[in-house]
Parts: structure tokens; sequence; C-alpha cells
């Protein structure tokens, strides 16, 4: 059975290498001008774009380059300037949306593969049909859809390459196309610069009735009396904070049906979060592809990053109350803590930490390596002197600690008070 793509998001250099190790084959990353993350964006500078692209090819990996905005006339104007250089550096995909853009880069650059982005709202066979047709190579399709409508997706073109979101944040919008952000901030998120309103402290009223479902009335926090009508319709309604996608459980299904690649979110998260989720769904994909059934074990350990609660999107249908989190808008952790990065290993001081967050001696923590994640229990510590200490306090501190690590590309969580899990089970990453 074909093995999908794990394509992991890169923010940064580190997300990068990170990603690679931990079982990635290709990462996309976008230049903050053209790119639906304008923020924590290392790859706005040509060099480190150019380092980026030279070491996943070095590697034998993907790298493609994000250019998916809904883009006003002035950077119409600029844009084949801007992405000249950046083409000579031979990303191996461009991820688009604009029509207008794609035709200018066929025109500029016929050779260059487009992938189609999510933003573009692909939902049947027949816009993929079409797509094919202009010279698209593939389609990311739009997350409203079910696993029998990308099915049908699949079978009614075969030809196109099809990818799909596993994980991360879900928009409240239809695929990305989001207004809400620009009508309160007037910060764009077609251009790259949403403030995730939908999280934001929301109060619901009820209102009326009409011919075309419920209308509710919404209030949020910082403007009181600012009462703003909303509708919900057999559909529901997706205003406000949505639960984070996990759609890991589907892997097997998504493997079988041939899909191309699978698509992790969170260009802005940390190297440890694309560690956590590349170890995971590198693992799932493996079971899946031998035939093996899909472990349960993987969900906790995506149950130890930060998230909002956890859905599988529309996936599956008739979710209704799954799909949102009514109760808050920030992320906690439920099994474990990100705690710190490994820096290197001293054979005589331990291993060196760059502390993020507090632990201490006695305290259980997982050891999250490449190769597979390991328990043990802090058995002493050190400052940077040498001289013995109980306590890594938190974010700013560097310590040196006698734990199990065998390589330099490894992350510590503390596994949270109470947690009832007495051991667990080793996951192996097999090379591909």
């Amino acid at each position: 059975m074909k093995k999908p793509e794990l394509l992991a998001p890169a923010g940064s250099l580190a997300m990068l290498k990170t990603a690679f190790e931990f079982g990635a084959d290709a990462v996309y990353a976008g230049q903050p001008r053209y790119s639906l993350r304008v923020r924590n964006n290392d790859f706005g500078d040509i060099n480190v774009l150019a380092e980026g692209i030279n070491h996943a090819h070095e590697l034998g990996k993907q790298f493609y380059l994000v250019s998916n905005i809904l883009p006003h006339g002035g950077k119409v104007r600029t844009f084949i300037k801007d992405i000249s250089p950046v083409i000579e550096l031979k990303p191996d995909a461009l991820i688009m949306s604009d029509p207008g853009l794609i035709m200018m880069v066929r025109e500029n650059f016929p050779d260059m593969p487009i992938h189609l982005s999510v933003q573009a709202n692909t939902v049947n066979g027949a816009a993929a049909r079409f797509w094919h047709k202009v010279g698209v190579t593939r389609i990311i399709l739009s997350r409203e859809l079910s696993l029998d409508e990308i099915d049908a997706v699949r079978q009614d073109c075969p030809e196109m390459e099809l990818e799909v979101f596993v994980h991360g944040a879900l928009c409240i919008a239809y695929s990305g196309r989001c207004l809400l952000s620009g009508y309160f901030s007037h910060r764009d998120p077609n251009q790259g610069a949403c403030t995730n309103s939908c999280r934001w402290d929301y109060k619901i009223y009820p209102g009326s009735e009409d011919a075309t479902g419920d209308i509710y009335l919404l209030e949020e926090g910082n403007r009181p009396d600012a009462l703003m009508p909303i509708e919900e319709d057999m559909h529901g309604t997706y205003i406000l904070n949505s639960k984070d996608l996990r759609a890991i459980e589907h892997i097997e299904k998504l493997t079988a049906m041939g899909i191309d690649s699978v698509k992790i979110e969170g260009r802005t998260k940390s190297p440890y979060y694309v560690a956590r989720t590349c170890q995971s769904y590198r693992a799932a994909i493996e079971d899946a592809a031998a035939g093996r059934p899909f472990n349960p074990v993987l969900l906790g350990h995506l149950e130890g990053l930060a998230n909002r609660g956890y859905t599988d999107g529309f996936y599956q249908r008739h979710h209704d109350n799954e799909y949102q989190n009514y109760l808050r808008g920030f992320s906690i952790s439920g099994r474990s803590m990100y705690v710190g990065n490994v820096l290197e290993i001293d054979p005589v001081k331990g291993v060196k930490i760059e502390v993020k967050n507090r632990f201490a001696v006695g305290d259980k923590v997982e050891i999250i390596e490449p190769n597979g994640n390991t328990d043990c229990v802090i058995e002493a510590l050190w400052n940077l002197d040498g001289k013995p200490i109980q306590v890594a306090p938190g974010a700013g501190h560097t310590v040196y600690a006698k734990i199990p690590c065998q390589t330099s590309a490894a992350y510590i969580a503390r596994y949270v008070q109470g947690d009832p899990r007495s051991k667990l089970e080793k996951i192996t990453v097999l090379e591909v």
C-alpha cells in the first residue's frame, strides 16, 4: 500500500530540522508578504529560505513554499519581481490559491509545480478536474469534506494528487475565508493578519426565529451591549471557538483510499509541537501501510500537546455538539507539559537542558526522541556551575540532568500530577 506523504509546518529553521528528524517527508513554509502567516516566520530572509530548501534537498525531502494570500492589486504588481529569486532556489512546489497569481506563475515559470491551497475551497471532483486542466499538480482539499466525499473526489479525478489536513487548528469560516478579524481589528485574515477573533470571549443571548432557522445574538467581551445577530441552521453555526483537529485515527482509511499527502497545521507553533505530531503521525502511517491496526497509544501522545480539545472535524458527520469548545479559548495540556529542550549530552556533566517550564528532582518525565520515547524519573539536577539543585525554575534557565537521553535532538515533557498511566509504550519511528 502506498504511504501518504507526511507534510509538516515550518515557521523556522529549527521547526524544519525537527520535522525531518521526527519523520516528516516534506515541510511547507511561507514568506510573510504572500503567505497567510505573516508572523513568527524566519523565511522572509532569502538566505534563511535558501538554507531551508537546501537542507531539505540534502536529506532527499521536499520543501513547499506557501504563496496563498488573496491579494489586492498592490501585491499582484510586485509578485513576479519578489517570487523570481525564490523560484531560483528551486522549492519543490508553490502552494497558491488566487487564480490570477496562478496564471502569472504558469506564464512566467511554466515548469514550477503548483499545489492548490485549501483557501481555494475545492470540495468536488469537477473542480479537481478543472484545476488539473490549468496545470495544478496537487489539490489541498477543503477541511469541510467527509471521508466519503474525499474518496469521491479521489475516484472522480484519479490523475490529481490530493492532500488533506489531519491535525491542527480549525477555522470557523469555510476553509479559512474569514472576515471576523477584519471586522473587529481591521486585520485581514485573507492577507495573513488574523487575530483569531473566533477564540475571544463571547456570550450568546436568544434572539428570534425566521425561515432559515434560529437567530442568536452574540456579544464580544470587550464590546458590551453591541449585540450581533448570528444564524444557526441544520448544519450548525461556527462563529465560536472550534476545537482542534486530530484525525490520526483516520490515517488508515486515508491511506487505503490513496491520499497523496496528510498535512499538519501549525507554522506558528514550536519545534516541540512538530516533533510530537510528526512522530505520532509517522507511526500511524507506517502502521497503516503495513496493514497493522491503529494504535490508540498515539492518541495519548497527542493529548500531551497543548490543545483546545480535539475533534476529528468533518471527517465523520453529525458530531454537532463536539465541534465547539464553549468553555475556554485557551490551550491546556491534558497529560503532560513541555518542560525543556536537550542541548547536548556531556559524558561527565550529564544532559544539558534549556528549561521551558518548571520541573524538579523526583518528577516523572518523558524523553521524546526521533527513534522513540522513554519514561524516567529525574534523579538529579545541577546548575551550570555544577552545584546540585532540586528545581529547574522555568524559562530562561539552563540545567544539567541525570536522565537516559541518547541524542541532542530530544525534548522533555513532565507528566502532570495525577496522571493515571504507569508507563508509556515506546514508539519506534521506522525509516522510509
